[in-house]
């Protein structure tokens, strides 16, 4: 059996998508309990479980949760950081691990960012109690926040003079911008591609990490989960201006 096992939600990719894809990438054999058949406890009732604390008595607040034996973590950038870690897709040296965790953050940011344009008053609410505060929230996101986002991975990329966030090699950060910005991309298109033109090598990044073979046959599987308007990256077309 599979030594680690990935909680999260079964229809969704969100956040347990950042963690899935260095698995996929690191062909790390592992298990997706929500997704397993009922009979073997696939259902999100396996997510509320851990989150109780009811199967290693460590309750979390949310998913991500990675069970590795008798380990478990939670929140996705410590999720990221632990399997790569244990597979190889880390840096190697200690500066390096915590420029990774500095982008990794940095990421994470631009996620809730991204997440609360269609959700600016409360995540409890439905987009469609707050249409007009969201649209707000979106004009500024697009015209000043995501600039600043896409010109910052930009200038770290012309300072690492590598094809790669951090180091010379395929860390799991570029494994999650890579994720970044093809929910962006999916979410925002007219305003996407008109930050993306100011950043080639962000942009070559991206394309680097989808053409990595074990990248290219997960997503081209059933594996990979298609966005959609329930999670983070959500196309509305009147939030992309």
């Amino acid at each position: 059996m599979p030594s680690f096992k990935l909680y999260y939600w079964s229809m969704l990719p969100g956040r347990g998508e950042f963690p899935r894809l260095i698995l996929e990438d690191t062909q790390t054999p592992y298990e997706d309990v929500t997704r397993s058949p009922a009979e073997q406890g696939g259902t999100n009732a396996a997510v509320l479980k851990m989150m109780r604390g009811e199967h290693t008595h460590h309750p979390v607040l949310a998913p991500p949760i990675l069970l590795h034996d008798d380990f478990i973590v939670s929140q996705m950038p410590n999720v990221c950081s632990y399997i790569a870690e244990q597979t190889g897709l880390a840096p190697a040296d200690i500066q390096g691990r915590h420029r990774a965790m500095q982008i990794m953050l940095t990421i994470c940011d631009v996620l809730v960012e991204a997440h609360d344009t269609h959700h600016p008053l409360g995540k409890s609410l439905y987009y469609e109690d707050q249409k007009t505060e969201a649209l707000e929230a979106a004009r500024i996101f697009r015209e000043d926040r995501l600039p600043r986002f896409i010109q910052h991975f930009e200038q770290i990329l012309d300072h690492t003079r590598s094809d790669w966030l951090v180091g010379d090699q395929c860390t799991y950060v570029d494994l999650a911008m890579f994720q970044l910005l093809t929910g962006l991309e999916y979410a925002f298109p007219i305003a996407f591609a008109r930050q993306i033109e100011q950043a080639p090598r962000l942009f070559a990044l991206s394309e680097a990490v989808a053409a990595r073979p074990n990248i290219a046959a997960y997503l081209s599987s059933e594996r990979r989960l298609a966005f959609g308007e329930d999670g983070i990256f959500r196309r509305y077309p009147e939030l992309d201006g």
